[in-house]
């Protein structure tokens, strides 16, 4: 019902009270998602055409220079503060990768739920619906990781190139399937990267960190099923070292003790039902021994993606620059932080003793489970 609304009452205008009287209570909602995605999309739109200015000004586009990414996606994924963000810089500067520099946002509206695309859809609307907005974010503001960093790194990226590269890339292939439109999306992405120090090379993986995304088991299923030969990567950290970390980045979300450490424990639990459910593609590493034993764990993950280790693995990186570490925590030097090792010193005793009842028997079979370094 409210598909045959909209467009009738879009052609008139209407308070806020009118609108809720004639649109029936269950299509309300219906209708707050279409606006808010109409708006993300005339806010898009706008973009793209100044972009398209911007672009025209200084470029002669050729299709041609533009190369195809169909490789698979290695994901790096569970709950928030436990290494995803390092491990994804260590493997920025590798040759054999396309690293995605920020957390891979294509689940709107949540960064948290697989995208879902209809293949019956216009392709202009899968491609605002996969669009990260945080790319207008870095190219106007500068690139950053840490809350406390004020350093900041150039990126130049163009949301018109993007989509016109998308737009080509789906009309060029047949059949279209939601693999495809993934490959068009990461071949627009990085071909609109303009500079992009990692672009040239042959490519045997595409790495990203998403939080939280390997917690559902549903996203999981489309994920591999998408990508058969991808790759799951997860972290898990002592949580005694994770909360105090967690409270600091998002005291809304994790201000709760016991609340945190649900979702810590649901983290945990996911990884042992990927671990079993898709066996060899699902590899488990601690937070602990990469900042410890990071040479040890990044030689072992170059032949679990069967690609050359290189001591650009070691070094945390943007756009192959030395990056300082993402943490909720002041820092002036770059590279690995063993600090991240102590934060359990910020807590109480209580504090401590809840921790170890709500997550020791999850955490130790967690434990078993993990790659031994």
């Amino acid at each position: 019902m409210i598909k045959k609304l909209i467009p009738t009452i879009s052609k008139i205008t209407l308070g806020t009270s009118a609108t809720a009287s004639i649109i029936a209570e269950e299509g309300r909602v219906s209708w707050r998602k279409y606006l808010k995605f109409r708006l993300r999309t005339k806010n898009l739109k706008k973009e793209i055409e100044q972009s398209k200015l911007d672009w025209n000004k200084q470029h002669h586009f050729k299709s041609e220079n533009v190369r195809p990414v169909t490789s698979p996606l290695v994901l790096i994924s569970q709950i928030q503060r436990s290494g995803g963000s390092l491990l994804s810089q260590l493997f920025d500067g590798h040759p054999e990768v396309h690293p995605h520099p920020h957390e891979l946002m294509l689940g709107y509206k949540k960064k948290h739920v697989w995208p879902r695309i209809d293949l019956k859809e216009n392709p202009e609307r899968w491609f605002h619906v996969l669009f990260e907005n945080m790319v207008i974010k870095h190219t106007n503001e500068g690139y950053k990781k840490g809350k406390e960093d004020k350093e900041s790194f150039p990126f130049i990226f163009n949301p018109y190139l993007q989509e016109k590269i998308f737009l080509e890339y789906v009309d060029s292939v047949k059949p279209l399937t939601l693999r495809t439109v993934l490959d068009a999306y990461m071949t627009s992405y990085f071909g609109a990267w303009l500079n992009n120090q990692n672009y040239d090379g042959k490519k045997k993986f595409v790495t990203a960190f998403t939080p939280r995304l390997s917690v559902m088991q549903e996203n999981m299923d489309i994920f591999f099923d998408v990508y058969p030969e991808g790759r799951l990567i997860s972290l898990i950290r002592d949580p005694k070292n994770w909360f105090p970390s967690a409270l600091r980045h998002g005291p809304k979300v994790y201000g709760d003790l016991q609340s945190a450490l649900t979702q810590w424990r649901d983290s945990a639990q996911a990884m042992l039902r990927n671990k079993k459910r898709y066996s060899g593609r699902v590899c488990l590493i601690t937070f602990e021994d990469l900042v410890t034993k990071t040479e040890a764990v990044m030689r072992y993950l170059a032949e679990f993606l069967d690609i050359e280790f290189r001591d650009i693995l070691l070094l945390p990186t943007f756009n192959k620059l030395p990056i300082k570490a993402h943490t909720s925590f002041k820092v002036e030097n770059y590279g690995i932080l063993n600090s991240t090792l102590s934060r359990y010193k910020t807590l109480t005793e209580p504090e401590l003793d809840t921790i170890d009842k709500m997550t020791g028997e999850i955490y130790v079979r967690v434990l078993k489970e993990i790659i031994k370094f």
